[in-house]
C-alpha cells in the first residue's frame, strides 16, 4: 500500500483491477469452486461408505485415497497428463490414444478443478471420518430398535450431524484450491489459464520494476480470499462442537449382503482414478525414450531414471536440496516440538489458543501468501548483520519451518495432552529442575510422537512447490521445481521419472509411520481410521 514509501492505494487497485488480474482471480474462484465440489461429492461418499457399511478393507481402501493426497500436486498433475491425451504411453500401448495432435483434454479450467478435485477429496475424507467418530453409537441403536432402516439412519441422523463438518470440509477444499499452485501451473500455463498463484509465478519471473509490488498486492488477494475460507471454516468446525460425546462410538450399521461386492468394486474403482491408474500413467511415461512412444518390451528403458539421478547435476542437486530442506526442517521442528508442547500445555493454558491460531496461519493461508511475505521480509539485509537471506538455502528452509510448524507440533500436543503430570511433578519435588525434567522424563515419552510429526513435515516438505517455486535461486532448486521446469521444457519422461521417484519416496515415509501407528497417539495418523 506504500510504494516508495509514500501511502497511496492507486497502484494496488491498477494490479488487481488489471484485466490479467481480473482473469486470474475469476480463474482461481471459478477452479476452486467447482474442485470443492467435486471433493466434497467424493471425500463424502467414501467417508459414509466406509464408516456405515460392513464393506472390507477398510485400512487398505483409506491408505490409499489419503496417499493420493500426500503425493505432491505437481507430481499428480503430471501422473494425469501422462495417463491421458495423444501422447500418452499408456493409452498408445492399448490403443485407445486420441488422435495425434489433439489436445490433451486435462489442460485448462475443466482439467485443473477435475484434478483438484480429486486430489483435495481425501482432505474432505479425512475431516468427515473425525465428524463419524464423534457420532454417538446410541443414536444409531435407538433407531435401529425403531426399526429405522439403514437408509433412513444414515439421512435423518448420519447427515443433518455432519452437517457442520461438511461445510467446513468444502470451505478447506475451497482454500486448498485457491492456494494450489502445482496442478493450475501444470494444467493452465501452457494454454494460458491463469490464477493468481501461477499469476504471482509469472510476475516474479518477469523481473520488471513493480514486480514485488505486483507480488505483494496479488498475494495479499489471495491472502484475503483464503482468508475469508478459513475464517468460516473455523466458524462451520466451531458449530460442530454441539455434539453429542459418547465412549461408545459409531460402529458399521449398515449390512449390505449382495450388494457389498458391487460396492467394494465402485470403491477400488475410485481408488484406481485418483491413484492407481495415474501412478500406472506416470511409471509408463517414465519407461519409455519420449513421451508419447507405446510402452513394449522393444521399448522399456531405464535411462529416464539414469538421465535425473545420475546425469544431470541440476535434478540430482535438486534430490539433494529436498532433502536438505525436508530433512533439516523436519530436524528443527521435532526439536522445537517439546519445548513448545510443553509451554503450550503446561505452562500458558490461556495463551494456547491464540498461540496455536498464531502458528497454524502460515499452513493454513497458501503457500504462495507465505513465499511472498518472506521475499518481502528477507529481501533487505538483516539489522546488525547486513546479509540478506534473498537467494540462499535458509530462506527456503526457514520457510518451512514455518510452515509445517503445526504438522509436527500436533503428534507432540497430543501426547503432552495424554502424559501423566504426576511422573513430572514427583522429579520436581525431588529437586529437578525444568531443563532436567524436560530431558529425563518428558522428551523419552514423547519422542514416539515427536518423530512421528517429524516424518509427517519430511513426507510434506520433500516435494513441496508452491512456496520454493517462489523462493528458489540458482543452486537451490528442490524437486518439485525440477519436475516442473523438466515438464514445462517438454521433457515428460524426465519429469515422469522424477514423479515416480518422488512417489516412492512419499509411499516409504507412508509406510514408515504406519509402522509406527500402534505407539502414537489416536488422530496423529489421517488415514488411520
Amino acid at each position: 500500500m506504500a510504494p516508495g514509501g509514500v501511502l497511496t492505494y492507486g497502484a494496488a487497485l491498477d494490479t488487481i483491477m488489471s484485466r490479467a488480474g481480473l482473469r486470474a482471480t475469476w480463474a482461481t474462484l471459478e477452479t476452486a469452486t467447482i474442485s470443492s465440489a467435486v471433493a466434497l461429492v467424493l471425500g463424502a461418499t467414501l467417508a459414509l461408505v466406509l464408516a456405515a457399511t460392513d464393506v472390507r478393507g477398510r485400512q487398505r481402501l483409506t491408505f490409499l485415497f489419503v496417499l493420493s493426497m500426500l503425493i505432491s500436486p505437481q507430481v499428480a498433475a503430471v501422473a494425469y497428463l501422462s495417463l491421458v491425451g495423444p501422447a500418452s504411453p499408456l493409452l498408445n500401448t492399448l490403443g485407445l490414444a486420441p488422435e495425434p495432435g489433439s489436445m490433451n483434454p486435462l489442460l485448462g479450467r475443466d482439467g485443473i478443478s477435475l484434478v483438484l478435485g480429486l486430489h483435495h477429496a481425501p482432505l474432505v475424507f479425512i475431516i468427515l471420518m473425525a465428524g463419524l467418530k464423534r457420532i454417538p453409537r446410541s443414536l444409531v441403536e435407538a433407531a435401529r430398535i425403531d426399526r429405522a432402516s439403514p437408509w433412513t439412519i444414515t439421512r435423518t441422523i448420519l447427515v443433518p450431524l455432519l452437517k457442520p463438518h461438511l461445510i467446513n470440509a468444502a470451505l478447506l477444499a475451497f482454500v486448498a484450491g485457491v492456494g494450489n499452485f502445482g496442478i493450475a501451473a501444470v494444467l493452465g500455463l501452457p494454454v494460458n489459464y491463469v490464477t493468481l498463484p501461477t499469476l504471482i509465478y509469472r510476475r516474479l519471473s518477469s523481473f520488471g520494476p513493480t514486480v514485488i509490488g505486483d507480488a505483494a498486492v496479488l498475494g495479499t488477494a489471495v491472502a484475503v480470499i483464503a482468508g475469508i475460507g478459513v475464517l468460516a471454516a473455523r466458524f462451520a468446525a466451531r458449530q460442530a462442537s454441539v455434539h453429542l460425546e459418547d465412549e461408545a462410538r459409531l460402529e458399521p450399521f449398515w449390512c449390505l449382503k449382495r450388494w457389498r461386492l458391487p460396492v467394494e468394486v465402485i470403491l477400488w474403482t475410485l481408488i484406481s482414478v485418483v491413484l492407481l491408474l495415474p501412478g500406472a500413467g506416470l511409471f509408463a511415461a517414465a519407461l519409455v525414450p519420449s513421451y508419447g512412444v507405446p510402452l513394449s518390451t522393444s521399448t522399456v528403458t531405464l535411462d529416464n531414471f539414469t538421465e535425473v539421478l545420475l546425469r544431470q547435476q541440476g535434478t540430482a542437486r535438486a534430490f539433494g536440496n529436498s532433502l536438505f530442506f525436508a530433512a533439516g526442517s523436519a530436524f528443527v521442528l521435532a526439536c522445537l516440538a517439546i519445548p513448545m508442547s510443553y509451554v503450550l500445555a503446561r505452562r500458558s493454558p490461556r495463551m494456547s489458543r491464540p498461540l496455536l491460531a498464531l502458528i497454524e496461519m502460515p499452513y493454513a493461508l497458501p503457500g504462495v501468501v507465505l513465499a511472498v511475505a518472506f521475499i518481502l521480509l528477507f529481501l533487505k539485509p538483516l539489522p546488525l548483520v547486513g546479509v540478506s537471506l534473498y537467494a540462499t538455502p535458509w530462506i527456503i528452509l526457514l520457510a518451512y519451518i514455518a510452515r509445517f510448524l503445526p504438522v509436527a507440533l500436533k503428534p507432540a500436543l497430543a501426547a503432552m495432552e495424554q502424559f501423566d503430570p504426576a511422573q513430572e511433578e514427583a522429579a520436581a519435588l525431588d529437586g529437578a529442575r525444568i531443563l532436567r525434567r524436560l530431558r529425563d522424563i518428558i522428551a523419552p515419552s514423547l519422542f514416539t510422537s515427536v518423530a512421528a510429526g517429524g516424518l509427517l513435515v519430511f513426507l510434506l516438505a520433500f516435494s513441496e512447490l508452491t512456496v520454493s517455486s517462489l523462493l528458489w535461486s540458482t543452486g537451490t532448486e528442490t524437486v518439485g521445481v525440477i519436475l516442473f521446469s523438466l515438464e514445462e521444457a517438454g521433457l515428460a519422461s524426465q519429469a515422469a521419472a522424477v514423479g515416480v521417484i518422488t512417489a516412492l519416496v512419499v509411499t516409504a515415509t507412508m509406510l514408515a509411520l504406519n509402522a509406527m501407528s500402534a505407539h502414537l497417539p489416536e488422530g496423529v495418523l489421517p488415514w488411520r481410521t
